[in-house]
């Protein structure tokens, strides 16, 4: 029954967003300010609708309530959420100061929540783009705290010059923001929790200012460090004329790049996979029937499809939940890296 499904996106009109997902990704976008395409998502704030085959104006809530073991490779019940939230982000201009909690924390006060972390693959940025990755050295909570009060908190944020083709990994914990002119791809967990501790004293699309979560940011923000703020360099493997390049790999999800030439064998072994073509275009052939993709698409292989192929000439983002011993460091190994360059280019937490 299921087949590799492709997703209508769900426009999200942000106070910061702008035209770049159609200007750079050939979407319909209905408001001035688009900030988000939600592109895989199943979520009470947004979910996606396929656009193709049998299944197509089901939601992605229906397909798992009646296909869950086959689509994600195992059952998920009504207490469950699907794992995993995939986004393009339009940062016309600078997103607030913002940090997410773990699972623990949304668990007891979101009512239930995920935690959320999350990973970027820029597609766009101009020139001296930056985004914020974490605090600077030695910043502890007393000294943010002083600095929020001050109006100063800008001189204890980490800065990160960025262009297209850069990783940026996001835990938990990890404060964070977008700054104006870029475009990436999000990775995250299935989560819409989010803590904003400064939003650069700006009003919201109806006028009036927007919400922040000081307390609850400073119990959540990592103040030890624990997480690195660089850009992850990653480590390709070659499959024939195609490469996949390895970034992230941690219990929620992976994110990896597969620079797509000519034909790709794949296997999905019981787990799904969800690819976005951020550039060229391409097919999935699964069951000798031919499934077209281009720039700005995003689509799942369902976990029970068993063996298909991409082929074309593109760029895919493609995230998974992975066993980072065998889909990872295993492979790797293989292909000859040392653990000492697995753990020092790829974010394995």
């Amino acid at each position: 029954m299921l087949y590799p499904i492709f997703f209508e996106p769900d426009f999200k009109e942000r106070v910061w967003g702008g035209t770049l997902l159609k200007d750079k990704l050939n979407k319909s976008i209905p408001f001035e300010h688009t900030g988000e395409s939600w592109e895989v998502a199943c979520h009470d704030n947004g979910d996606s609708v396929v656009r193709n085959g049998e299944l197509k104006g089901k939601t992605l809530k229906e397909v798992l309530e009646n296909y869950s073991e086959e689509l994600v490779g195992y059952k998920i019940s009504s207490d469950d959420k699907f794992p995993l939230l995939i986004k393009f982000i339009d940062a016309k201009d600078k997103l607030s100061v913002q940090v997410h909690p773990e699972d623990e924390y949304a668990m007891k006060y979101e009512n239930g929540e995920l935690g959320k972390s999350e990973a970027w693959y820029i597609l766009d940025a101009q020139p001296g783009a930056k985004l914020i990755a974490g605090l600077k050295d030695n910043v502890s909570k007393e000294d943010f705290t002083k600095a929020l009060e001050e109006g100063n908190l800008e001189q204890v944020l980490n800065e990160v010059e960025v262009e297209a083709g850069d990783v940026i990994n996001i835990p938990a914990g990890f404060v964070h923001a977008i700054e104006d002119g870029i475009l990436l791809a999000e990775i995250q967990q299935n989560s819409d929790t989010t803590y904003r501790v400064y939003d650069w004293n700006r009003v919201g699309l109806d006028g009036n200012m927007r919400e922040l979560h000081v307390e609850k940011s400073l119990d959540v923000i990592d103040f030890e460090g624990k997480h690195s703020k660089d850009v992850v360099t990653g480590l390709g493997i070659k499959d024939g004329e195609s490469e996949i390049i390895y970034y992230v790999a941690n219990k929620y999800f992976s994110l990896e790049k597969i620079g797509l030439k000519g034909k790709l064998k794949e296997r999905t072994d019981n787990k799904f996979y969800i690819y976005m073509c951020i550039s060229g275009s391409g097919k999935v052939v699964y069951n000798n029937i031919e499934y077209d993709f281009r720039l700005g698409d995003s689509f799942m292989i369902p976990a029970s499809l068993g063996d298909y192929e991409l082929e074309g000439d593109a760029s895919l983002v493609k995230t998974y939940l992975p066993d980072i011993e065998k889909d990872v460091v295993s492979r790797l190994e293989n292909a000859g890296y040392s653990r000492e360059e697995i753990k020092s280019r790829v974010r394995i937490n």
